[in-house]
């Protein structure tokens, strides 16, 4: 398996492709104006304490205040370090309106919520991650080999008692230390103390809602997070994220500087390998798969549906197997799409009805089998009776489409628009309700052209009708500005009904 890395850093916004044997995976993209704030450390002011939420409100000087649930608040006994309690306490005992707390974002804000924080600090290196507040030594659950988790831990415990940091913290070895040398354990180690130092120093000397600690740029975080031994290239379109990223591939991944490379060629590198084109994929509802079944997928505020349907594949042998055969070939198409668009929380996959029950074993474990790649912490269920699996998926970021896209002005987010053939009949509705307002005996209404045009032609009987009732003339205007289900009602140049 072949990977390699696109960095695309220009005046507006960074992104970064992982391409996996030539297709795109995952895509990052981090806006300068708006940029996610997942790891960054604040000294933040408690706003509102929620006992019936057991949460609390912060102000960490976001346009939106912050939340923070009482299980993400830990204890601090006398040396700094977090205790367990086994009696939970109430929020109100954790914290009180006006306090001023040290919290770190562990998920940004998404649609209308704020960002969610917790009280468990941790700082990241190349191999390790740091917990300032906790006395824990663990190894990532992604390392299975237990020989290699016992060396690990060995080598890392070997390296805290030779660099004498007392009272050091806790450390999590991260998966990509698999195989790892002392050497670069020391190197983190060191790097994390100096880094801790310097975020203790900014807590201890600030005294107002203020950022401690934030972390490095997307380009700098994901060469840092992504860069494995499989990884064959680092491609960069811009020569000063280029010599940031030498630095720091020179310092902590020396093996891996010969990968890097200067992109300077005159078409886009995003263009060259296609990803614009996977990244407008990403942001429709239907994916096309290869046997010419597909996937309908849905993101809704509660909850992301994935439809799996055969289309127009036909199948080669029988029913049975044309239904497994799609529903594989939709599990690694669920778990690609799944890392592309950043899809998270709640997630509904519908495949297709299966009645062998050996069939259904091979398709859940073909789908445990692509999410051990995700990076991103999953759970799922096994198949229902109706083919329904309901899964879980971590999310610390908004997903794809909330980042590229808006909602639709028109419709408002719904993905649909009411039908010309309904906004007449409520016009209809409309001149009944109003026809007493008035004693003028024109009444003009105001639409848009597609709605006057079926007015004048398919509903002209029932207008005819309609003015005999009333006793009134019906006269029509098309308003350019206005959307499919906007309209007005005027009479005597006096407006009486309302834009709806």
């Amino acid at each position: 398996m072949s990977e390699e890395i696109l960095i695309n850093v220009t005046a507006t916004e960074t992104r970064v492709a992982l391409i996996e044997n030539g297709l795109l995976q995952e895509v990052f993209i981090e806006r300068h104006n708006h940029r996610g704030h997942v790891g960054d450390i604040f000294y933040g002011k408690v706003i509102r304490v929620m006992p019936g939420m057991e949460a609390a409100f912060v102000d960490i000087g976001l346009e939106k205040a912050a939340f923070i649930h009482a299980s993400d608040i830990a204890a601090i006994d006398a040396a700094g370090f977090e205790t367990r309690d086994e009696d939970p306490k109430p929020i109100q005992q954790l914290l009180r309106e006006g306090q001023y707390i040290v919290v770190q974002v562990a998920k940004d804000a998404i649609s209308t919520k704020g960002a969610r924080l917790t009280t468990h600090l941790t700082l990241p290196s190349r191999n390790l991650v740091y917990l300032p507040r906790s006395k824990h030594l663990g190894i990532s659950q992604r390392i299975e080999d237990d020989e290699e988790r016992q060396r690990l831990l060995g080598q890392l415990e070997r390296c805290l008692e030779q660099e004498s940091w007392e009272g050091h913290g806790g450390f999590i070895v991260r998966t990509v230390a698999e195989g790892g040398r002392a050497e670069e354990f020391y190197e983190d180690v060191r790097y994390l103390r100096r880094l801790w130092e310097k975020v203790k120093q900014r807590i201890e000397r600030t005294n107002k809602i203020s950022t401690v600690y934030s972390e490095v740029p997307l380009y700098m975080r994901t060469t840092r997070d992504l860069i494995t031994a499989q990884v064959e290239k680092i491609r960069v379109d811009n020569e000063h994220s280029l010599k940031e990223i030498q630095q720091f591939l020179e310092d902590f991944i020396p093996e891996a500087a010969s990968k890097l490379e200067a992109y300077t060629g005159d078409r886009p590198l995003f263009d060259l390998f296609g990803i614009e084109d996977e990244i407008n994929k990403a942001l429709g509802r239907q994916v096309m798969l290869k046997s010419g079944g597909d996937l309908i997928i849905d993101q809704t505020e509660a909850m992301t549906t994935i439809d799996v349907n055969t289309g127009g594949y036909l199948g080669v042998k029988n029913h049975a197997e044309t239904i497994l055969k799609t529903n594989l070939e939709a599990v690694a198409s669920i778990s690609r799409q799944l890392r592309i668009r950043n899809l998270g929380g709640i997630i509904i996959l519908d495949f297709i009805d299966m009645l062998d029950e050996e069939h259904q074993r091979q398709v859940h474990r073909a789908l445990e089998k692509t999410l051990e790649k995700d990076p991103a912490r999953t759970s799922i269920t096994e198949i229902s009776d109706i083919g329904l699996v309901e899964m879980t998926r971590k999310r610390t970021r908004e997903s794809l489409g909330q980042i590229l896209n808006s909602p639709c002005p028109t419709c408002e987010g719904r993905g649909t628009l009411k039908s010309v053939e309904t906004v007449c009949y409520e016009i209809f509705r409309e001149i009944l309700r109003v026809v007493r307002a008035s004693e003028s005996g024109v009444l003009l209404v105001m639409a848009s052209q597609v709605v006057v045009d079926r007015l004048l032609d398919e509903e002209s009987a029932t207008l005819a009708a309609l003015q005999d009732l009333v006793a009134k003339t019906v006269k029509f205007e098309v308003e350019p500005m206005y959307t499919q289900e906007q309209f007005d009602v005027v009479f005597s140049g006096r407006q009486v009904g309302a834009t709806l």
